[in-house]
């Protein structure tokens, strides 16, 4: 049995005729005790609860249903109504249905020529199912009287004086229920009769409705529909609020839209074009003007034609409008003419770096290529199958503080390019590099292709910086995605993922910078011509001190040149007390120091306008830098047996590093600290195993090391370090512990060692000699194999430094050891 659907105004207009025609009758049908029947036919509702003293209509079609209204018809008139568990079940049984429901009398029923009767039922009163007594033709059930505790109080006055206003105030949002005819509904004095028919107007789901019939006083069942009044108000009033604000947005639109018409009348009377029209003729005389490959002008016509059908206040129309936009804005055919003047280029390059040769030699071989290639014709044949590589991909290998970073932008000055800067380090996403895609919101190009827009150029010096510090997550490899912004053989149609079309990288110069190629995938790596920048030696140092440091920090701090001198030695000794590095950085943050000393005295003068010149001389740089923070201590410290000095190759540029070794009674122990990587440990086990070896040769006791334990520590445990290069240093180390002959002052190795005492090549040379010269260091013992190294040394490092190549290690004991 189903709930009608029929509007709820027939339902409330049956009711206010039950009580306006028939309220005595309907209230002397409420059933005593006395009349209580024992059993009662019973009618399954699906999806309704019915409650007493409200009237229902109802549709009934199954054969068993209208048996049991046509036999109750003639008898006493009443019927037991049930509502179902499962609304879906057609023909629920007894155990199917709620043991609680409601005794009612069919007020009029109507059949129809479909064979369904349509009748208006009345309920009376509560009953509970004790048990079923027939299942056929339909259910009978012998029942009980359920009747509510009914307690009018002032509270319970109260309770229905707020329900019948919160009632009132739900109505307001039911637009089918007329306000007269509720208000006439619900003047009951009876409580409850008002709630139910309350609670027959909310139309409550199942559950709900079965649960609000079984509560068995009027104050529980006041207290629920108190509760859920509240929150179906309160859902309402927000529903109403949303819907209002979609109301206000939509006749804005309208609004917009009718200005819009207004304006396009408007502007036809004065014989002014469209704003959509005049747009689109403008991005087509771009499109015209950018001078685009095929694929990306067919790309941009077919964008344009979808802008012209939409509207304006389209959110794809601002999406369709920015790609355009990037499209004819890009410089798809725009470049500078290259200075293949090569005595300029050196002049430039001087005049911007000290030094650096093998760089600036690189860079005029490339104008000279260029030059050559444009005064010539070159064959066909080999052109059409290679195209022409127009750009270059170098990668700077050094230490901070070499120059970098500023020789790209002095190769973008001497070749007139202009010049662009990315910062790679701690980039994560892929899509800095080849864009975001057009469905993301807020999508862009990737950073190549902005920088290209910025330049208005495809041939500019680009600068990808600490490509060595690239990161990678859930959002990509960035460094995969540079495979193709590097490789010469593909960069000519790159695609960046937001333009969707391919754009020209081969004229573009990419010149990448990196501490060390360690954290550089070897794909990366392969793509690059690397050029290695060691760092600069002392008189290097001076002269990009005069030459560039000195008058830049002078300008800097608002000094003129006269009023300060800072001769060669003066900056000698800053090099060699107050900085120990491979580049100059903090070499200028001294010579800045120095600078705003002489600045603030200059600035306390009474008279600005008479100038005096300072001398800076070696005595007063303690009082201008304090003391001194570097000593030459190689001397002092290699005098005691059991000390050597290494040298190491670091990020950073060359350092050197003493390993000390110590012996103590005890049964074969070794102890190896100081925060020294796996390779490095081993190399100290490799180097006590050659020592051990060789026992004999070195005068060592048979029985020595069955009583003592060995220790072996690098100093600066707080910086981590690894590597093969100190295993000859270890061993010399032991070896002079062992013998008690101290390592010669003023002498540094680096090389491997293998158990058999062969001394294999190293990596960093320049660098390492580098940091032995700028510690002091006389003479340098060096593997055989790396003496083709010696020629990238400058000449004034040979002529300072002895080199000792060694292949054994005997004869890296009988030069390092002393003799007394």
């Amino acid at each position: 049995m189903k709930h009608s659907s029929r509007l709820d105004q027939e339902i409330h207009q049956d009711n206010m005729m039950l009580v306006d025609k028939e309220r005595n009758a309907v209230n002397g049908r409420v059933l005593n005790q006395a009349d209580f029947p024992k059993t009662l036919p019973i009618l399954p509702l699906r999806g309704l609860v019915v409650y007493p003293q409200t009237a229902v209509p109802l549709n009934i079609g199954q054969p068993r249903s209208i048996r049991l209204i046509e036999s109750t018809a003639p008898q006493n008139g009443l019927i037991g109504l049930c509502a179902s568990h499962d609304q879906e079940r057609t023909m629920p049984g007894p155990g199917e249905i709620y043991r609680i429901g409601t005794v009612a009398t069919v007020h009029r029923q109507l059949r129809r020529q479909d064979g369904t009767i349509r009748m208006l039922i009345n309920g009376l009163n509560r009953f509970r199912v004790k048990t079923f007594v027939a299942t056929d033709p339909f259910l009978v059930a012998e029942i009980e009287s359920l009747p509510e505790e009914i307690s009018v109080t002032a509270q319970t006055e109260a309770i229905a004086r707020n329900l019948v206003d919160m009632f009132m105030r739900l109505a307001e949002f039911v637009p089918n229920i007329q306000g007269d005819l509720l208000a006439s509904s619900l003047n009951h004095d009876n409580p409850l009769q008002l709630v139910y028919t309350i609670a027959t107007y909310l139309q409550l789901n199942l559950n709900d409705a079965q649960r609000f019939l079984e509560f068995n006083t009027v104050t529980e069942k006041m207290e629920w529909l108190v509760r859920h009044i509240g929150k179906e108000t309160e859902i309402m009033e927000v529903g109403q609020r949303i819907r209002s604000e979609a109301f206000g947005q939509i006749e804005q639109a309208q609004r917009e839209y009718f200005l819009r018409e207004q304006l396009k009348a408007i502007q036809r009377e004065l014989g002014e074009a469209d704003e959509r029209v005049g747009e689109a003729n403008a991005f087509r005389t771009k499109i015209e003007a950018a001078a685009m490959p095929v694929e990306a002008r067919e790309e941009a016509e077919r964008e344009l034609n979808r802008l012209t059908k939409l509207p304006v206040a389209a959110a794809e129309y601002g999406v369709v409008r920015t790609y355009l936009e990037w499209l004819v804005n890009l410089p798809w055919n725009l470049a500078t003419t290259d200075n293949l003047d090569l005595a300029h280029a050196k002049t430039v390059l001087d005049d911007d770096h000290h030094g650096l040769d093998e760089v600036k030699e690189r860079i005029v071989e490339f104008l000279a290529v260029r030059r050559l290639r444009k005064g010539r014709s070159v064959d066909t044949a080999v052109s059409s199958y290679r195209p022409d590589r127009l750009g270059a991909i170098l990668c700077f290998v050094g230490p901070p503080g070499v120059g970098k970073t500023s020789l790209g932008r002095s190769i973008a000055r001497a070749m007139g390019r202009k010049f662009a800067r990315i910062s790679l380090g701690g980039m994560r996403d892929e899509a800095e590099i080849r864009g975001h895609r057009r469905t993301y919101i807020g999508a862009l190009p990737g950073r190549i292709m902005q920088m290209l827009r910025r330049c208005q150029s495809k041939n500019p010096v680009i600068i990808l910086d600490e490509i060595d510090k690239l990161g990678a997550d859930f959002r990509g490899d960035p460094a995969s995605a540079l495979l193709e912004v590097l490789d010469p053989e593909q960069n000519r149609t790159f695609r960046d993922h937001y333009l969707d079309v391919p754009f020209d990288l081969s004229e573009v110069m990419f010149i990448t910078t990196a501490n060390t190629l360690d954290a550089i995938p070897g794909p990366l790596q392969d793509r690059m011509e690397v050029i290695r920048l060691a760092g600069y030696t002392e008189s290097e140092k001076v002269a990009i001190a005069e030459n560039y440091l000195l008058p830049r920090q002078i300008h800097e701090n608002g000094l003129l040149p006269e009023e300060i001198q800072l001769d060669t030695a003066v900056l000698q000794q800053i090099i060699r007390d107050y900085t120990r590095e491979a580049g100059v950085r903090e070499l200028e943050r001294q010579i800045g120091r120095v600078c705003r000393k002489v600045a603030t005295a200059v600035a306390q003068q009474s008279n600005l306008d008479t100038t005096h010149s300072r001398q800076i001389s070696v005595t007063q740089l303690t009082s201008l830098l304090g003391t001194a923070r570097y000593q030459p201590d190689t001397m002092h410290r290699t005098r005691t047996p059991g000390v050597a000095t290494g040298l190491a190759w670091t990020s950073t540029g060359g350092h050197i590093l003493f390993i000390e070794a110590a012996k103590m009674p005890g049964q074969k122990g070794l102890t190896i600290t100081g925060q020294l990587g796996d390779v490095m440990q081993e190399s100290a086990q490799a180097a006590l195993t050659y020592v051990r070896s060789q026992a004999a040769q070195l005068g060592v006791a048979p029985t020595f090391f069955d009583k003592h334990d060995i220790h072996i520590h690098i100093p600066a445990g707080a910086i981590p370090k690894d590597g093969p290069s100190a295993g000859i240093t270890i061993a010399t180390a032991l070896a002079s512990l062992l013998t008690e002959r101290p390592v010669c002052e003023n002498t540094g190795m680096t090389g491997e060692i293998t158990l058999r005492g062969q001394i294999m090549p190293v990596g960093g040379l320049k660098e390492k000699v580098l940091a032995a010269h700028r510690a002091g260091l006389q003479q340098v013992i060096l593997p055989q194999q790396n003496e083709p190294d010696l020629a990238e040394l400058p000449s004034e490092i040979k002529k300072a430094l002895t080199f000792i190549l060694a292949s054994t290690m005997d004869e890296v004991l009988q030069a390092a050891l002393c003799t007394d």
